[in-house]
């Protein structure tokens, strides 16, 4: 059995049973994401950021802010006035002191965070910084007014995005744009099994189907050229910034499910891509 496999059979066991998800979250199980330690999140932060360069004031809103909440806390930090993180359900980890050690980074990275050492919740955290937890997905992006973001981001977090509602998803990050706004985006293409391109093996209707999608390792399978095509549909003049490749495809065509065999040589390379998305 490859490694692939050992991890999907694991992580459908584990997906249910009653376990905690925040113990197997510090056990490396399930994880979502690195943003829970300071340098990373405040490097991700900081990579978009000066992608888009908002203006002091500006409004943020991050797509699956993962482990932690930490555009909460960089977004005010860099000079902006609010945030919202949308999430498809409560990831973020509530320990204060990982929102202190953000803080602390940022400081000494020569910017001024909110001053959160008083506190003892993640509520008054978010209070402080004027930050909003939106853990619905699509719902909770609907629920925004429009053109209220001047700056959106997401961190490979798209390739999770169902994709059944990537487009929708799309829309409404479109409609919640100012017109002189824009998002930028990193989407990591590869299977999250084995850093290669093993979930193109299954059909769609096991890979979409309720069981597999929610049992800890989905993604969406949407390509680099597709993705993009989505992205201008949905309104947006697409800038690709960086494109990861692998040398050559790193499955052979014929292991591949016969929806995904005739991808082009382009899209079987791609392993991930930045791209920043500007209204039309």
């Amino acid at each position: 059995m490859g490694l692939w496999r050992a991890k999907i059979a694991a992580k459908i066991v584990l997906s249910r049973v009653p376990v905690p998800r925040i113990l197997l979250n510090k056990l490396g199980v399930f994880r979502h994401g690195f943003n829970a330690q300071a340098q990373y999140a405040y490097e991700v932060f900081k990579k978009h950021y000066d992608l888009v360069r908002p203006k002091p004031g500006f409004t943020s809103m991050e797509l699956g802010p993962g482990d932690s909440l930490a555009s909460a806390i960089l977004t005010p930090a860099f000079d902006g006035a609010g945030s919202i993180q949308i999430d498809v359900a409560p990831f973020a980890r509530e320990d204060v002191e990982i929102y202190r050690a953000i803080a602390d980074f940022a400081e000494a990275q020569g910017r001024v965070p909110p001053a959160i050492g008083s506190v003892d919740n993640l509520s008054d955290v978010l209070k402080i910084c004027n930050g909003r937890y939106l853990t619905e997905g699509l719902a909770s992006l609907k629920s925004l007014p429009s053109a209220s973001m001047d700056f959106i981001y997401s961190h490979a977090a798209l390739e999770h995005v169902r994709a059944s509602e990537f487009l929708d998803t799309m829309i409404e990050t479109r409609r919640v744009l100012k017109p002189n706004g824009a998002a930028s985006h990193q989407v990591d293409l590869r299977d999250h099994l084995d850093q290669s391109l093993n979930n193109l093996r299954f059909s769609d209707s096991v890979w979409e189907s309720s069981f597999m999608a929610n049992s800890g390792f989905y993604t969406n399978r949407i390509s680099c050229s597709e993705m993009i095509g989505l992205m201008k549909e949905a309104g947006f003049d697409v800038e690709v910034v960086d494109v990861r490749r692998w040398d050559a495809p790193p499955l052979p065509r014929n292991t591949l499910a016969p929806q995904f065999r005739n991808r082009s040589d382009d899209d079987l390379t791609i392993s991930g891509f930045v791209a920043v998305c500007r209204p039309i």
